[in-house]
């Protein structure tokens, strides 16, 4: 079991930055490959961005490409996602999953543990 805690969220005008952080607890987090989605009202959840176990492959949804790094810190045992130039539209409910496995995964079924989200909110 893998409990997940995201958390740097907030209400921010378009183009500053922010960094979330998924602080997670249970088995040994370098087994867990993680991710991170958002979800808008009215959406379905969408892949933002992804990290193997080992951080050696990252993978990023295009329209956060360039703008958005996820990374681990395994002392920590915890994944961020630092987002830059932040726009209106970025504006969701961001989770962080995890799940076993040697790659990294896109799709939200394919992730087994998901934290309560974060909101973050961008205004123009």
């Amino acid at each position: 079991q893998v409990q997940l805690v995201e958390s740097g969220g907030g209400l921010v005008q378009a183009g500053v930055s922010l960094r979330l952080s998924c602080a997670t607890s249970g088995r040994p987090f370098s087994s867990y490959a993680m991710g991170w989605f958002r979800q808008a009202p009215g959406k379905e959840r969408e892949f933002v961005a992804a990290i193997t176990w080992n951080g050696g492959r990252r993978y990023y949804a295009d329209s956060v490409k360039g703008r958005f790094t996820i990374s681990r810190d395994y002392a920590k045992n915890t994944v961020y996602l630092q987002m830059n130039s932040l726009k209106p539209e970025d504006t969701a409910v961001y989770y962080c999953a995890a799940r076993s496995g040697l790659d990294f995964y896109i799709l939200p079924r394919e992730y087994t543990y998901w934290g309560q989200g974060t909101q973050v909110t961008v205004s123009s």
